[in-house]
């Protein structure tokens, strides 16, 4: 393309005369032996802003980078300068360590695992009632590792070293005022809270159970159970009674926190109505409004709960100690109980000093709950760091909360990619501040490149960390970071101080495939509480160049670059007509058709054996006037052309929402199940 043929382009994209005018001189005057990256910098930066429409970005995005060699590298949309690189505490890292790459920083985190850990240990100034005498012993092997040998400590101590009038908190109900706390303020709650376990006899390697949204309570209890040495249950607040139940009889919980109703959406939705269904010991209910809830005899409300008494000294207890007990999805079977030791949280901690760029005095917003792993995460993630968290009461998907976004000047924003399409579809972000974004990160699903260049237009252009881990690791094993190039909906590095693999189904390393990581690393689960961890992770799989291989289950693509791109579970690939493709390749496909809110496919097969069929279910936008029957001939006529003429629909299924995790992710397996 020539420079003479933006002008004409951009009146044809909607910009007026004068403002066509004004962008092109602009680029005109930028020097053509400039790199593509340092012109989009620029233009990005400097020219473009989110009051522009979206198809102006995308066409002067395309045109700068015209050129670009995608065979070394995708294209970026974001590009660290220099003084990204130098302000970012992975730059401190390298510094202190006389290390002059990233490249050579992850090989030092990986090679001397037990020097990169007792580095972030100290920069993360975790608080130790006894040192460590080992940072790791293996005598019982790489797969269970003994961390902080001989070491004594309560996680809770490292979360309260942050100035006592620093802002521990940020929150706001749903329709409701902005408040918040202080370190010291909430240390205080804790200890109140930690009393009151205490009272209600809750001792060191009890289980207490908590049902409630992210809320300024829930996180104080959480911290207070901690410190008292219970161990958390966590329970996502939308689910059902016999979820509940059988989360609380695995974990034999001896007492259960809840609130009387989850506010949502302008509902009152009954928490404390299910527990009291799924649980017959004793419940505290904290009430948020004025109806009678139907208090049984052994529960009590918080405030004839809450005592009086705010000191309190916390428990010692050994790094190995469970300090939360987490449920992968549960979609077949019985759930895993995953446990997370007191050293977790210094995965979660280390994966937001690093990789997100996490400083003292910033706050981190991150819609979750408890009952996913990103809750407990961003507890640790924002206190040990010594910032403060920002929660909203609420759905995330509406104007109110984009609004608090801007209001409490959230500096790290995490998400799940669903919630881009729900901020596009209503343009709340152009309506609001969120200048004060510095990162923002994305996980618990693939990612929509067109989604992620979006947002990162809304937000001046900022970093989008992508980050793909679990519950049994604590954080992540691949995601990005401030000093590499941004690629919408891709990864730019292993995690710092864990490795992987890319393997196929004969076990031999592909670009495309299955991954595994390679243990030891900090934050990795050795035990599950209900079944065979071994088993579960480690069962039936050969050793890769001598390295003990551990399951995860994650498909991911290697692109040039050693850029990555997740295609969702491996268990969610299909074989149609002899061909293997993934739920998400089809899925993207049908989502970009303007009548498709979202949609899942799953391959079943027939009763009576043979090729899978194509079953297809829909959320159609509303006011959607199309049959099924003619809804399934569009998806076909778009499988066809973007993928594969044999790749032929079954059935097509609309239904009014698809069946999801706690943390966000759909539940193929249950579509599965329910078809047939």
């Amino acid at each position: 393309m020539l420079v003479g043929t933006i002008l004409p382009e951009l009146l044809k994209l909607g910009l007026d005369q004068s403002e066509s005018e004004k962008i092109f001189a602009q680029i005109r005057q930028l020097p053509t032996d400039l790199p593509s990256d340092q012109r989009w910098r620029h233009i990005s930066k400097k020219v473009l802003n989110k009051n522009h429409p979206i198809k102006v970005h995308r066409y002067l995005h395309h045109y700068i980078y015209q050129d670009w060699n995608t065979d070394e590298s995708p294209i970026p949309v974001w590009t660290p300068g220099k003084n990204d690189i130098k302000n970012s505490n992975i730059y401190r890292l390298m510094q202190e360590k006389n290390i002059s790459s990233y490249n050579s920083l992850y090989n030092w985190s990986i090679t001397d695992k037990p020097s990169f850990w007792r580095k972030m240990i100290d920069l993360l100034n975790i608080q130790f009632k006894k040192p460590y005498s080992e940072i790791v012993d293996l005598k019982d092997g790489v797969t269970s590792p003994n961390w902080l040998s001989s070491a004594e400590l309560n996680i809770v101590d490292s979360c309260f070293r942050a100035a006592d009038d620093a802002q521990a908190v940020v929150f706001q109900p749903e329709g409701d005022k902005v408040s918040a706390i202080s370190y010291r303020e909430l240390e205080l709650l804790v200890n109140r809270i930690a009393n009151s376990l205490i009272k209600e006899d809750i001792k060191k390697g009890d289980y207490v159970g908590i049902d409630m949204p992210m809320t300024l309570e829930s996180v104080a209890i959480y911290l207070a159970c901690l410190k008292v040495g219970a161990v958390v249950v966590t329970i996502a607040d939308s689910f059902a009674v016999e979820e509940i139940k059988v989360r609380l009889q695995i974990a034999d919980v001896s007492l259960v926190l809840t609130q009387d109703y989850l506010l949502w959406a302008g509902k009152r939705l009954p928490l404390y109505a299910r527990v009291k269904e799924a649980y017959l010991g004793c419940v505290i209910v904290i009430r948020t409004g004025d109806a009678d809830i139907g208090l049984r005899d052994q529960d009590l409300v918080w405030e004839t709960f809450l005592s009086e008494n705010d000191q309190f000294e916390s428990v010692t207890c050994s790094p190995s100690d469970y300090c939360t007990i987490l449920f992968s999805s549960g979609t077949t079977g019985v759930p895993k109980a995953i446990p997370w030791t007191h050293t977790t949280a210094i995965k979660a901690a280390s994966d937001a000093y690093l990789h997100h760029d996490v400083k003292e005095g910033e706050c981190l917003c991150w819609p979750t709950n408890l009952g996913w792993m990103m809750g407990p995460w961003l507890v640790f993630a924002s206190l040990i760091n010594q910032s403060s968290m920002a929660l909203y009461y609420g759905t995330p998907t509406t104007n109110e909360f984009s609004q608090f976004v801007g209001q409490v000047e959230v500096n790290m924003l995490g998400l799940v990619p669903s919630l881009v399409s729900h901020w596009r579809a209503i343009d709340c972000i152009r309506q609001h501040d969120w200048s004060k974004i510095k990162v923002l990160s994305s996980t618990g699903e693939c990612s929509n490149p067109e989604d992620m260049f979006y947002l990162m237009a809304m937000v001046d252009y900022k970093p989008i960390i992508e980050y793909c881990g679990g519950t049994e690791i604590g954080g992540g094993y691949i995601t990005g970071s401030v000093v590499q190039p941004t690629v919408p909906a891709c990864f730019s590095t292993p995690a710092l101080g864990s490795e992987l693999v890319i393997l196929d189904a004969n076990h031999e390393p592909v670009d495309n495939g299955e991954v595994f990581l390679l243990p030891p690393a900090m934050g990795l689960s050795t035990e599950l509480l209900n079944q065979d961890h071994h088993q579960v992770y480690y069962g039936h799989i050969p050793p890769y160049q001598n390295r003990i291989c551990r399951r995860h289950g994650d498909q991911m693509e290697r692109l040039p670059g050693n850029y990555f791109r997740a295609h969702g579970r491996f268990d969610d690939s299909m074989n149609l007509s002899g061909i293997k493709v993934s739920s998400n390749q089809i899925e993207g496909v049908l989502n970009r058709l303007d009548f498709v809110k979202e949609s899942a496919a799953v391959a079943v097969a027939p009763k009576g054996g043979g090729p899978s069929n194509l079953i297809i279910y829909v959320v159609a936008r509303d006011g959607c006037q199309l049959k099924p029957t003619e809804m399934q001939l569009v998806m076909q006529e778009a499988i066809r052309r973007n993928l594969n003429p044999l790749f032929k629909i079954s059935d097509l299924r609309l239904v009014e929402f698809l069946p999801r995790t706690a943390s966000n992710k759909v539940m193929r397996r249950q579509l599965r199940q329910d078809y047939v």
